[in-house]
């Protein structure tokens, strides 16, 4: 059976993030990922200068596509508006593997199944044994399901579920778009051009809103096209979406159950405005090696519940999407 210090499950921004301090620490670590890298990860790409300065990234020696934004082409049912805000976008199939090699921890293929404890350590599947266990693996994570299930129980009014595709496209126009409330959707659409010719574009809105009334992300879907093309931001494309799944931030009160500690989406750490999950990901992956490595706390203190700082801009849009009676039922249940 294989020994190592530590295994982080996951091999994502948290799991990447999480590796490469635990290495700077000195510590022995393994990463464990169902998917070989690199690997493609549906996902809009789009980082905040907050995360380049965590990982102390220069965008100049960064070997992947790096796209930076001056500001945001706003658009509203009513409106349409600019907001200066500096924002990037990278491709999660590059920017993952990079953080992975960067961080210089070993990495297997590897989907884990069942976690049990054995005195001082975690056994996986019967092949990997740790002192340390890091859950990072996104939404579906086993080490959630396994360890922290019980006491951070997931609320569905918080949960998102989005349509999206990223494909080799020479787009034209290289601003991001985001569109907000279109028919009524409770989340947004977006344009997000990438580096070296590729686009993501998507639409994501909160599950639970959806369903009370009748409604499904895929109408939305649809007409989110019409835009594109009648704007002539995407021409002559045969879309195939894929989607996924995931929650937005609310009543988290446990990070750490013994030595396993769990990060990013795993936990649901999205913010509760845009529902932007990488830098809380990255974020949190840090903070659970600092604990590990000095016996440091490891608490949400510093991992941002918004991403948007203007008080009136979040609260607005939190309400648009969550709705202040799922709020309350969301804060109750936790």
């Amino acid at each position: 059976m294989e020994f190592h210090d530590v295994i982080v499950v996951g091999g994502g921004p948290g799991g990447g993030a999480c590796a490469a301090r635990l290495r700077q620490h000195g510590m022995d670590c393994l990463v464990l990922d169902r998917a070989s890298f690199p690997r493609l990860k549906l996902c809009a790409g789009w980082i905040t200068p907050e995360v380049v300065a965590d990982l102390d990234m220069n965008p100049n020696d960064y070997p992947g596509s790096f796209l930076t934004f001056p500001r945001l082409q706003i658009h509203f049912p009513w409106l349409s508006t600019r907001l200066n805000t500096t924002q990037h976008s990278i491709r999660r199939v590059e920017f993952d593997h990079w953080l992975l090699e960067r961080s210089g921890a070993p990495v297997r293929e590897h989907y884990v199944r069942k976690i049990r404890r054995e005195g001082e350590h975690y056994v996986l599947d019967e092949t990997y044994r740790c002192r340390y266990l890091v859950g990072a693996a996104g939404t579906k994570c086993p080490v959630y399901r396994e360890l922290f299930r019980g006491a951070n129980p997931r609320a569905r009014e918080l949960q998102a579920v989005t349509l999206e595709e990223e494909f080799a496209y020479q787009w034209e126009d290289p601003a991001c778009h985001l569109w907000f409330f279109e028919q009524g959707l409770p989340g947004y659409a977006w344009y997000v051009p990438k580096a070296n010719g590729h686009l993501n574009i998507g639409i994501g809105g909160m599950a639970h809103r959806l369903k009370c009334r009748g409604d499904d992300i895929k109408r939305h879907w649809t007409h989110f096209i019409d835009v594109l093309r009648e704007r002539g931001l995407v021409r002559n494309h045969a879309f195939e979406p894929g989607g996924y799944s995931y929650y937005l931030r609310d009543g988290v009160q446990t990070l750490r159950v013994d030595n396993a500690f769990i990060v990013g989406d795993s936990v649901g750490l999205a913010t509760r405005d845009l529902c932007e999950g990488i830098g809380p990901a990255i974020r949190t992956g840090q903070h659970a090696a600092d604990a590990i490595a000095t016996g440091s706390d490891y608490t949400l203190d510093t991992v941002n519940a918004f991403s948007n700082t203007a008080w009136p801009v979040k609260k607005a849009l939190e309400y648009m999407f969550v709705g202040r009676k799922e709020k309350e039922k969301a804060q109750a249940a936790a």
